[in-house]
C-alpha cells in the first residue's frame, strides 16, 4: 500500500524529488529531464522546486521537462522569496513560477524562510491565492517552533499545510520540540536535504558517509547509504522527503527506501553513533 502524508487534506507521497540547482547546467539538462520522468514512474510525483533556485531556471527545467505529462500525475510545489511575501509582489511571484512552471496551479506553495513582512499580510495573500484556484494549499519553510506558535495566532495561520526543514539523520535537532509540535497541529514535515547533500553537511556528528556503522547497516540491507539515510527520514509519523537526484540512476536509488525495512535493533545502533536531541537546539537551515 502507497505511504501517503495529508497536507491540510491534500495528500502527499512519503517520497518526493527536489530541484536545488536543477537547471543551473544546460549540459545536463538531458539527465535531469529523464530523473524527474523516472521518479514519476516511481510513484516519486511530488516535485519541489522555488523561485530562488537558478533565479528562476529550476522551474523552467520541471516545466520543461513535465510538459507532456497530463497534470493530474504529479503535485508541484514552489517557494517565494521573503520579500515577495505581501500583495502585489506576492501575486506576482506566484503568475512568474506558474509561467516558467507551465502550470495553472500549484499544489503548494510555501514562504522559504521568514521575513520582515507580517505574518497577517503574508497569510492574506495566500488565502487569496487559494480563492483564486493559483494554489490549493499553502506553507512556510525553515519555521522553527516560535514561528509556528506565531503563525497560529493569525487570523486563518491554523490553515497552513506544510513546514518544509531541513532534516537529516546527522541533523535532528527538529526531533526534540518542532516535530512534535508539527504532528499536534496537523501540519505536514517535508524533509529537505534529507541526504545531507549526499553527506556534503556534516551537522553536529560529523561527516555521515565515513560512518561505518551507517555504511556497515546499509550493506546488512543489500544497499547504498542513501536509502539508509531516506529510510532514517521517513521512519518518523507525518513526514515526506525530497532528496535531489539529478539523474535517473540516482532516482531508482533512492526509491529503494521506500520498501527498506530496517529492524529495531540496527535502528538502535544508529542513535548510538547519530544521537536523538535531549534539549532545544538552533534550527538548522542550509
Amino acid at each position: 500500500m502507497r505511504r501517503m502524508v495529508s497536507a491540510g487534506g491534500l495528500m502527499l507521497p512519503v517520497l518526493g524529488q527536489g530541484a536545488w540547482n536543477i537547471g543551473d547546467d544546460p549540459a545536463r539538462a538531458a539527465d535531469e529531464t529523464a530523473a524527474f520522468r523516472r521518479g514519476l514512474e516511481l510513484g516519486l510525483d511530488l516535485i519541489d522546486t522555488a523561485e530562488m533556485y537558478g533565479g528562476g531556471r529550476s522551474e523552467e527545467r520541471i516545466g520543461g521537462a513535465l510538459r507532456e505529462i497530463p497534470r493530474g500525475r504529479y503535485l508541484l510545489v514552489s517557494k517565494f522569496l521573503p520579500q515577495n511575501a505581501a500583495r502585489p509582489a506576492l501575486f506576482e511571484s506566484c503568475d512568474n513560477s506558474l509561467r516558467r512552471l507551465r502550470t495553472d496551479y500549484l499544489d503548494l506553495y510555501l514562504l522559504h524562510w521568514r521575513g520582515d513582512i507580517p505574518l497577517e499580510e503574508t497569510v492574506d495573500g495566500l488565502e487569496a491565492l487559494v480563492k483564486s484556484g493559483k494554489i490549493r494549499r499553502w506553507g512556510v519553510s525553515n519555521f522553527d517552533t516560535p514561528d509556528m506558535e506565531a503563525l497560529w495566532r493569525v487570523p486563518a495561520g491554523s490553515r497552513c499545510a506544510v513546514n518544509q526543514i531541513l532534516y537529516h539523520l546527522g541533523s535532528r535537532g527538529v526531533e526534540y520540540d518542532l516535530l512534535p509540535w508539527l504532528r499536534a497541529h496537523g501540519v505536514a514535515a517535508m524533509a529537505y536535504c534529507p541526504l545531507a547533500q549526499a553527506g556534503r553537511l556534516r551537522g553536529v556528528h560529523g561527516d555521515l558517509l565515513t560512518s561505518r556503522v551507517l555504511r556497515d547497516t546499509a550493506g546488512k540491507y543489500g544497499v547504498g547509504v542513501m536509502p539508509l539515510l531516506l529510510a532514517f527520514v521517513l521512519r518518523q509519523a507525518h513526514v515526506t522527503a525530497i532528496p535531489k537526484a539529478s539523474r535517473p540512476a540516482h532516482v531508482e536509488e533512492n526509491a529503494k527506501a521506500l520498501t527498506l525495512a530496517v529492524s529495531d535493533e540496527d535502528w538502535a545502533a544508529l542513535d548510538r553513533e547519530f544521537w536523538p536531541p535531549t534539549a532545544k537546539m538552533h534550527l538548522d537551515i542550509e
